[in-house]
């Protein structure tokens, strides 16, 4: 009996040591999971820092919502675009990916899909003039702005930028140009400026602002730098430079200032025939529309006369 009563006791202990073992093991890999789960939410949270303000809220239903609208409304006879695949181009070229490391290639889809002819004799570039460009566009329609195209259309005035980890779209801030040159949206205007300016044919526009004192035309500007560079000499005949002075603004510029003198060597250089008017009036016009009293407008409405 004794000897059974020692061998009972041997196994309980070994069945409670046995227990204890497997509630320590149970214990540290709960413990372990959840330190891994936290360790998780931590690494999803961290954003990448910038100066520029973040993508912009439900920017998937701002990006569709202006797509529809354009090939149903502004520009039926791109009806047969595809919407859904023209964000998911947009999206993949930069989700989870480092802002300041976006290629041409990321953007190379979406631009293949989007894109569409732009009639000839249509084309308007502008540089330090949007809000006037844009006001005069959607008063005559004989132009088109790269705004004005679908690609244009969809991004105009919104933001957006990835991050390495989830959920990859950064909310909160994206790159400023000035921070690093190969940022989401500074690829994506450049891609979509050459192929505006490879489309251009006949005879094309450009509205500059004659009231910045550091001059109208700059070489670095996406206008200098990308689109006339971009700009086909066999299906571009003239490029006609529209010079507009703010209404009372300073007239830092004409049309034989320094800038637009050196923006005409470059041109002419391509064999780009050019011409230069110094407030095309029915721009002025318009420009009148909200200071009529102003004696710039009188002037204008004297000459109209």
């Amino acid at each position: 009996m004794p000897l059974q009563n020692r061998s009972s006791r041997t196994r309980q202990r070994t069945v409670l040591l046995v227990v204890i073992m497997v509630l320590i093991v149970t214990i540290v890999a709960v413990l372990s999971a959840v330190l891994l789960a936290n360790g998780m939410k931590e690494t999803s949270m961290e954003l990448l820092q910038w100066k520029g303000r973040g993508t912009t809220k439900n920017l998937q239903e701002v990006i569709l919502g202006r797509c529809y609208n354009y090939i149903t409304t502004v520009n039926p006879e791109l009806r047969d675009k595809d919407c859904q695949k023209i964000w998911e181009k947009m999206q993949k070229a930069f989700i989870y990916k480092n802002p300041c490391n976006i290629t041409i290639e990321d953007y190379q889809p979406l631009l293949d899909l989007a894109s569409h002819p732009i009639p000839c004799n249509k084309s308007l570039f502008w540089s330090k003039t949007s809000d006037l460009v844009h006001r005069y566009t959607k008063t005559n329609h004989n132009f088109l702005t790269l705004e004005d195209t679908l690609l244009g259309y969809m991004a105009d005035g919104i933001s957006w930028c990835g991050n390495p980890s989830s959920p990859g779209i950064n909310y909160e801030s994206c790159p400023k140009w000035s921070e690093c040159e190969s940022n989401p949206s500074s690829v994506y205007w450049k891609m979509a400026s050459k192929m505006f300016a490879e489309e251009a044919c006949g005879v094309v526009q450009v509205m500059l602002n004659g009231s910045i004192e550091a001059g109208a035309f700059r070489s670095n500007s996406i206008f200098g730098s990308v689109e006339i560079l971009n700009l086909d000499p066999d299906k571009v005949s003239t490029v006609q430079i529209w010079l507009m002075q703010n209404i009372g603004g300073p007239p830092s510029e004409s049309c034989t200032g320094r800038s637009i003198t050196r923006l005409k060597s470059i041109l002419e250089e391509r064999n780009l025939h050019v011409s230069c008017e110094d407030n095309y009036r029915p721009v002025q016009l318009l420009q009148c529309a909200n200071d009529p009293d102003h004696a710039d407008c009188r002037l204008c409405t004297n000459s109209v006369q």
